[in-house]
């Protein structure tokens, strides 16, 4: 009977101790839990902060050139110190310079002269000269606006057995028809706010400040409108140049809209998105950029959805497609010429970001990323896209094998920083290989994303689109002067030679207004 008792003390003692190491186990898991929840909570504050307050660049500089590399095939010998042996060390260090100082900036030798002669205070008649001091200086004149005014004489020409009839010039065209805004001031204003960020109300200001001239907010809206309606032909032109090409980039970027959104037949909103506390909606500039042929093209859509990807891209049925890892582009790239490549750039930040959350494992992918690079500038300059495809096979494709092999082999947390360097490169890897197919492709996307800066530089300065219709006429704009950039060509000198022009050129010659390395203005007339 005893032995039965203590055989029933120990059997509950075993299932208490069970119970005791199961309950362990799940006070171990919530803690791990808790613990990889709170890591990222703190990665994402000093996330914030440093998009806040810290800088915004992404440079990552290897700590020492010497330092083993992780990427050596071979490793150097290393002779074995007695253990307790002591080493003196000695150094070399180069003495700091003072770095020489370039000197003043030159003055360009097309600025305006005007000369000032300053005698001596003494009277210098009769002296001799033996030659002349010369000192420049720059001065700032503000823009002067000038009223031109045509004059049409007109005359009484007689006509036989029909009396007489009144003789005139026709009126140049203008941009606007029976505006007071020419193709300059017109230029200007929009080179200011497309170019140079400054909202149209500050135009204004400037006007009155400096030309004691007023002009309504609605007036030069206004204007906006026709110029860009006069436009949308080039713009379309512009549009099919840019999708004519197997090699596009593409990207997005929001953008307010302070409007009502347009609604589908029961009534409802079409946009997801609305900004908290405004009664503005959140749209979507895309963008796509023709690299070959340097061509870059804007357009609005109120969505980031695959349909309007879908929308965007429509055209493009063949070629390489380099975009980010959203989803929005997974149709695109479903299709069956299409090729996916991705943005080396992307991957690279996931790993910046987790620095403060795994620096050894983030240090080492950013080596990579930081030879390739190298590499890639140092060794392929001046390359046919045919020698540069042979060098990426035998020189890239080993490191970026070498890295995939490292990055499998991992173990970690998917919700953390780095787990989430290490899935988005593990899902984007094969878009990563797209490069070695052909020696034209870029490493990232970092070209379009240039593009899109202008944009994020103007919505702080005029923080929204009036309605959707406005979206896409800044999205025009956008569009023709990025395209400037790219073939260095002076915006203004390109809006008021195309204004001036475009009234009278046909459809079939428009292409020749396109501000491409062909574009040629026309001669100014004495």
């Amino acid at each position: 009977m005893k032995n039965e008792t203590n055989t029933a003390d120990i059997e509950g003692l075993i299932a208490e101790n069970e119970a005791l190491k199961n309950e362990n186990q799940t006070l171990n898991s919530h803690y791990e839990l808790l613990k990889s929840e709170c890591a990222y909570l703190k990665f994402q504050l000093e996330e914030l902060k440093r998009q806040v307050f810290g800088r915004k660049s992404e440079r990552f500089v290897p700590a020492n050139d010497n330092q083993l590399s992780l990427f050596e095939e071979t490793l150097p010998e290393q002779e074995a110190e007695p253990h307790g042996q002591m080493e003196r060390i000695s150094y070399e260090r180069k003495k700091a310079t003072r770095k020489k100082h370039p000197g003043r900036t030159p003055i360009p030798a097309h600025f305006s002269v005007v000369e000032t002669i300053v005698e001596p205070e003494e009277d210098t008649e009769g002296l001799v000269k033996i030659g002349e001091e010369i000192s420049e200086h720059v001065e700032y004149t503000p823009p002067v606006l000038v009223c031109h005014r045509t004059i049409r004489p007109k005359y009484v020409k007689p006509i036989a057995d029909q009396g007489s009839r009144i003789l005139i010039a026709e009126l140049p065209p203008r941009p606007i028809p029976k505006s007071i805004a020419g193709a300059s001031l017109l230029a200007y204003l929009f080179v200011s706010k497309f170019v140079d960020h400054l909202p149209f109300y500050r135009l204004i200001k400037r006007f009155e400040r400096e030309n004691q001239w007023s002009l309504k907010q609605s007036t030069i809206n206004s204007w906006f409108t026709d110029v860009s309606n006069l436009m949308k032909p080039l713009f379309d032109e512009l549009h099919a140049r840019t999708m004519n090409t197997d090699y596009l980039q593409a990207d997005e970027s929001t953008i307010k809209v302070l409007t009502k959104l347009p609604k589908d037949e029961k009534g409802k909103p079409k946009v997801p998105k609305k900004v908290k506390g405004s009664g503005q909606m959140l749209g979507y500039m895309w963008v796509v950029h023709n690299v070959t042929d340097g061509l870059v093209c804007f357009q609005y859509l109120n969505t980031r959805s695959g349909e309007s990807a879908q929308e965007i891209l429509e055209s493009f049925t063949e070629g390489y497609l380099q975009v980010d890892g959203h989803d929005s582009y997974n149709k695109i790239a479903e299709r069956e010429n299409v090729h996916r490549l991705g943005c080396m750039a992307h991957a690279r930040r996931k790993f910046f970001e987790a620095q403060g959350n795994d620096p050894q494992r983030a240090t080492y992918a950013l080596e990579f990323f930081h030879k390739v690079y190298e590499l890639e500038r140092e060794e392929t300059t001046g390359m046919t896209p045919d020698e540069r495809k042979v060098w990426r096979e035998e020189n890239l494709k080993p490191l970026y094998e070498q890295f995939k092999t490292w990055v499998d082999a991992q173990l970690y947390t998917p919700k953390s920083p780095i787990g989430g360097a290490f899935t988005y490169i593990k899902n984007q890897w094969d878009t990563l290989m797209t490069l070695f197919m052909d020696g034209r492709l870029l490493l990232d996307n970092n070209r379009i994303e240039n593009k899109i800066r202008p944009l994020a530089l103007g919505r702080k300065n005029y923080m929204f689109a009036g309605s959707h219709d406005a979206a896409q006429r800044i999205a025009m704009m956008y569009s023709f002067f990025a395209t400037c950039k790219i073939h260095d060509i002076s915006p203004f000198e390109w809006l008021t030679d195309t204004l001036n022009r475009i009234m009278v050129t046909k459809l079939s010659n428009l292409h020749e207004l396109l501000p491409t390395a062909d574009w040629q203005p026309l001669p100014k007339r004495e």
